[in-house]
């Protein structure tokens, strides 16, 4: 039986979703792997020394992923006393890249909390 979180703006059809696109966390030995599964990660166009990345993938499925968008940006939007630290940590990140590249790594960290 999987552990039970609590995890904030992640309601029970985010949660439901995800439990059904990724059927057994198990199989995923690290949340990176999750990650690039839901395609959270960035794009790399790399050749010999040099590395470049793009923007984020787009794998896996398109409907948890927007889910976790959502989720993201109603943290950073209602403020939600449950996610100080991550809407901390997201607008440390919107200060430096932008705010759409903050609510796409905040997804992505809500999708490592969930594993």
């Amino acid at each position: 039986m999987p552990r039970l979180r609590s995890v904030p703006s992640v309601g029970p059809v985010t949660a439901a979703a995800f439990l059904a696109a990724i059927d057994d966390v198990g199989r995923f030995h690290h949340a990176h792997q999750l990650e690039a599964y839901l395609g959270l990660v960035p794009r790399e166009y790399s050749s010999g020394e040099t590395q470049r990345r793009g923007p984020i993938t787009k794998a896996g499925h398109s409907h948890v992923r927007w889910l976790l968008i959502q989720a993201a940006v109603s943290i950073l939007c209602r403020h939600p006393p449950q996610a100080e630290e991550l809407q901390a940590w997201a607008l440390h990140i919107a200060a430096r890249r932008g705010k759409h590249v903050a609510v796409v790594a905040l997804a992505r960290r809500l999708a490592g909390i969930l594993t």
